[in-house]
């Protein structure tokens, strides 16, 4: 491919096949205090991969509240206190059906645990576990979750 037929791939027509980003919202789940401290990471349900809990916005609730309720119905967290400003964002590429990949930026919210339980809707889907952030950041793939964790 010659540099003028690229550079008018790039500039023409490749953003025509791009999809709009879109855009989940994710709680990161948190104990204890200082170096005790912990955060509670899921498998996904496709690929098993250790992630947060996470999904997209839900018609009348905020963004804090759409992340709480992901984390009680993939990871059981009944009751907590989450901080309605977000800790941050980061971006990853999710696989939709039938294997067209979309960009999605997460806004994550840290949610201090109060009642985990075991009986939750995706309890049979999902595995969790809680870790040290250090551990998590080794944990899941996307490298602006991995500098995230590293901060706490």
């Amino acid at each position: 491919m010659t540099n003028a037929l690229k550079t008018a791939y790039d500039s023409v027509i490749a953003p025509l096949w791009r999809r709009p980003r879109r855009i989940q919202l994710a709680a990161l789940c948190t104990r204890g205090s200082g170096q005790g401290r912990e955060v509670l990471l899921i498998t996904s349900r496709d690929t098993g991969r250790w992630v947060l809990p996470k999904g997209w916005p839900i018609d009348g609730l905020d963004a804090a509240g759409a992340a709480l309720r992901e984390a009680w119905e993939e990871a059981g967290v009944k009751d907590a206190n989450i901080n309605r400003e977000p800790l941050g964002i980061y971006a990853y590429d999710k696989r939709l059906e039938g294997g067209l990949a979309v960009g999605v930026d997460v806004t994550v919210f840290e949610a201090e645990v109060t009642k985990l339980v075991d009986d939750f809707p995706e309890a049979d889907e999902r595995t969790r576990k809680w870790v040290a952030p250090s551990e998590a950041a080794h944990m899941v793939d996307e490298p602006e979750l991995q500098a995230l964790l590293r901060q706490m």
